[in-house]
């Protein structure tokens, strides 16, 4: 290395006016050092701003909720085919007619979609609260319930039926006198059957959380009859042919719609799409393959 020093940098260097050879080569290498660091971090903060403002660009008007974000739903999965828990392949999946409606209005309105699944009881608290978005439930928007919450267009009409054994000899309403009467609890149901007891004598109710249960009520005998939507009813009715039903004649609200939060912003919005839904066939495409071909 020295061979290559220049003759009077050399004299200078041992009289002790320049820096030694080693010295120059480490503050070069040190001075590179400096330059790639701070290369390096320009470039990582820059990387850093364009993240943020890529993230941050994408703000939705209500609660400062960035597009492409999480809706959460609350629904009961135990009222098929609106909502239910599917098994097949050994895990288990929340499915249903309202589950596609919601997981398509999530999608074209740029979100993904959670479900929580609670007693239907409970559904319209956790809007309340604050935990969940909307509820998907089959929920009738009776004016108790829109009270406290605020409701969707009606996307789907059903009937009520009185479930029972065969052979029961109930065939309305009036036949359900001294009968203990199964219902969900907090649903519309339950309302209707409230209704009835206080124009039937010795009818009684028995409120149950989930459909399931009032349909082991029914058929252990330690109820005499159960209110039942009839899409709902139907899947048990296949499945439990020692069971029948009938239809009860229409008053007071019916149908289903979307729950929300008092003066939420999302009613807009996903009325819309399902009036995209209707205009476009999709909705009843959906009715067809979770009701058959018989629904209306």
């Amino acid at each position: 290395m020295l061979a290559k020093i220049q003759p009077r940098v050399l004299e200078l260097w041992l009289l002790g006016g320049f820096p030694s050879p080693v010295d120059l080569i480490t503050a070069g290498e040190e001075s590179m050092k400096r330059r790639w660091f701070l290369a390096s971090t320009a470039a990582v903060a820059l990387a850093t701003v364009s993240l943020t403002a890529a993230c941050g660009g994408n703000e939705s008007a209500e609660g400062g909720e960035a597009a492409g974000g999480v809706l959460t739903m609350a629904t009961s999965a135990d009222y098929p085919p609106y909502e239910f828990v599917e098994t097949a392949g050994g895990t288990e999946e929340i499915v249903g007619f309202d589950v596609d409606i919601a997981r398509h209005i999530a999608t074209e309105l740029g979100y993904d979609l959670e479900i929580t699944n609670i007693d239907f009881n409970g559904l319209i608290p956790a809007l309340q609260a604050g935990r969940a978005d909307f509820v998907m439930a089959g929920m009738t928007p009776t004016e108790e319930r829109q009270q406290n919450v605020d409701f969707s267009d009606i996307y789907y009409t059903a009937q009520q039926t009185i479930v029972s054994p065969s052979g029961s000899g109930i065939t309305s309403p009036a036949d359900l006198e001294d009968k203990t009467v199964g219902v969900q609890l907090g649903s519309i149901q339950e309302g209707l059957a409230q209704d009835l007891a206080t124009e039937t004598p010795g009818m009684e109710l028995s409120p149950l959380n989930r459909i399931n249960e009032i349909v082991q009520e029914l058929k252990s005998g330690r109820i005499d009859a159960a209110i039942i939507e009839d899409t709902v009813a139907k899947g048990f009715l296949e499945n439990n042919p020692d069971l029948e039903a009938v239809v009860i004649p229409e008053e007071g609200p019916v149908g289903s719609a979307i729950a929300f939060p008092k003066d939420s912003e999302r009613v807009d919005d996903f009325n819309q799409v399902l009036a995209e839904m209707e205009s476009s066939g999709l909705m009843e495409e959906l009715i067809v393959k979770w009701f058959g071909d018989g629904a209306e």
